[in-house]
């Protein structure tokens, strides 16, 4: 059969019209953000702020441009949403952290990169830089060993070599104990004046402060005088803090950090010992009945100044009582379990054998300390029971004794026409209530009708998502000592 090439003609119009249409009811291909990103830079001023800025040149459909900032220690980046300019082309990218908000600890490295995000769901990511928060206000010395760089600005070099000394020893020392290696260095940073010491710190460091360790960080700080360098307590609050950092590499894991007693204990018992001191506090607080529990003391120390005392004293005590009992290599199998991820009680149960309820009643016993008295919630007293109401042992009127259950007393007579039980009472009521549903049902849908807001005013009174993160709430430091002669907290 042949076809006429009018026929022919009309079919392919028709094919072409066809396909147009499909074309026109089609979605609108999305196309993909580009970047190209210039040099980008990062300026820190001291008690200032950080600020970064990126040249990029921006093309397709952009639908939003972030800022990923990584901090020490952090499990991924802070993520920061960066208004831009409407359009593509060139522009550069800003972004500030304002120290007046939050504090940054001096020493501190900042990496930060840029993400472009397109409408396609694709992205693309710049170039990262690192800037360092550093507290420029000193000419600062440094003195650097195998581990340990000190900085220091009030002294000469004998003050440097003595605190280098020092803090090589202490690492060198609790790293063989632990069985660690330590290969990153330490930077140890030496104030001379309080107030100076304290802003570095920032404003929520307690009073009397001597030394404070950032295990994120890498970074000890310390606040000694050059007077009082060769003072018997610095050669103690340096190994103190330096334990500290060494104790962080033994157990460092994502699930879990071993209680603060045992960090403290371990930091105090291998810098000074336990001592006569810490030995009579323990034991007096065992006689009188004031002895802290070791669950007591798995967060933050009290902040008293007495409590606060026998919070480190204890910590020392018990440490000192597992090696006695079970070893020293008991000890830093307990220390180095934490790496594995483990709970208080696996590790314990795994490196001697019982969970920390039991040690802690094993070593208040050595003590001859009683079972801690427990403060707390309180059950409510009971109250005036119901008429027709008895207690559990049946007698009726009275209050009801913590811990038992009332019990119904005689049902009450029905009220005369109109009892659930009576039939007719009961159609009665089923009526009523149907009734009354109705009529608030008809009287919600007219009120519904009559104030329904127009599409306009829906859109007007809309709540919106905020255009920005949340402001990133900073991690207090783990560490944070005075040395012995300085253990003087805030009230």
């Amino acid at each position: 059969m042949t076809t006429s090439p009018r026929r022919s003609l009309r079919a392919a119009v028709l094919a072409a019209v066809a396909l147009a249409a499909l074309v026109a009811l089609a979605p609108a291909a999305v196309l993909g953000a580009e970047a190209d990103f210039g040099e980008p830079t990062a300026t820190a001023s001291w008690g200032q702020g950080i600020e970064f800025t990126q040249p990029a040149t921006l093309t397709g459909d952009v639908r939003r441009v972030e800022i990923l900032l990584d901090f020490p220690g952090g499990i991924g980046p802070l993520v920061t949403e960066i208004g831009v300019s409407p359009g593509s082309g060139r522009q550069t990218l800003r972004h500030e952290i304002l120290l007046a908000d939050e504090h940054l600890l001096p020493n501190t490295t900042i990496t930060a990169r840029w993400r472009v995000l397109g409408e396609d769901g694709g992205e693309v990511i710049g170039p990262s830089i690192g800037v360092r928060y550093e507290d420029d206000r000193f000419d600062w010395q440094v003195r650097e060993g195998a581990l340990v760089r000190v900085h220091w600005y009030e002294g000469g070099e004998a003050f440097g070599d003595r605190a280098l000394e020092i803090g090589e020893r202490a690492i060198r020392e609790t790293a063989e104990l632990l069985g660690v290696a330590e290969d990153e260095p330490v930077d140890f940073f030496v104030y001379a004046d309080q107030d100076e010491f304290y802003e570095a710190l920032g404003p929520g460091t307690r009073e009397n402060v001597g030394g404070q360790a950032s295990a994120e960080l890498r970074t000890l700080f310390a606040l000694i005088t050059p007077a009082e360098i060769d003072d018997d307590w610095v050669g103690i609050v340096i190994p103190h803090e330096l334990v500290h950092l060494v104790f962080d590499t033994a157990v460092a894991n994502p699930y879990h950090f071993p209680p603060r007693w045992l960090n403290e204990g371990v930091a105090v018992y291998l810098s000074q010992g336990y001592d006569i001191g810490d030995r009579s506090a323990v034991e007096q607080a065992a006689s009188d009945g004031t002895l802290i529990p070791l669950e007591g003391l798995s967060g933050q120390f009290p902040t008293t100044r007495e409590r606060f005392f026998l919070a480190y004293a204890e910590s020392v005590a018990a440490v000192d009582f597992l090696i006695r009992q079970h070893s020293r290599d008991a000890l830093v199998q307990l220390v180095r379990s934490y790496a594995t991820g483990l709970t208080d009680d696996e590790a314990f149960e795994r490196a001697i054998g019982m969970d920390v309820a039991s040690f802690d009643a094993a070593w208040r016993a050595e003590l001859g300390a009683g079972d801690p008295v427990e403060h707390g919630p309180l059950q409510a007293p009971a109250g005036p029971l119901p008429p027709g109401w008895t207690t559990a042992e049946g007698s009726p009127g009275a209050t009801l004794p913590p811990g038992s259950r009332p019990t119904a007393g005689p049902a009450a007579p029905a009220a005369p026409g109109g009892g659930i039980d009576d039939p007719n009472g009961g159609a009665l009521i089923a009526v009523a209530a149907v009734g009354v549903v109705g009529v608030a049902a008809l009287g919600l849908y007219l009120l519904m009708v009559r104030r329904r807001p127009s599409p306009a005013m829906e859109s007007a009174t809309g709540v919106e998502a905020p255009d920005h993160d949340p402001p990133r709430d900073a991690d207090p430091p783990r560490d944070a000592d005075p040395p012995p002669s300085r253990r003087t907290p805030s009230p």
